[in-house]
């Protein structure tokens, strides 16, 4: 099976995932060993991109969303949790003393 994302077909994850977003993912996640002057140039393109394209964060939110559904279903199994009736939890101050 092929991945083909806009025509191009990806060679790995990776690919894929830059086919998808149009954006390597190393933009938005830094390499190791990356001075802070190639961060601080990162972290500025990334801002020009979100800038530009304020629609971005949703896009990739629905590309993970999609990739999980296909690999990984059963993280969205989500079952919420039944609370003994009359316990409360406890406040945040009660918490913290």
């Amino acid at each position: 099976m092929k991945n083909i994302v806009a025509g191009h077909i990806a060679a790995s994850t990776a690919e894929f995932v830059e086919l998808a977003l149009g954006t390597p993912v190393e933009l938005w996640l830094g390499v190791e060993g990356e001075s802070e002057m190639e961060r601080a140039a990162r972290m500025d393109a990334a801002r020009d991109i979100l800038a530009d394209n304020p629609d971005f964060p949703d896009l990739v939110s629905r590309v993970a969303a999609e990739a999980i559904e296909a690999f990984a279903p059963e993280l969205f199994n989500v079952v919420a949790l039944s609370r003994p009736v009359g316990r409360r939890l406890p406040s945040r101050k009660a918490a913290a003393a």
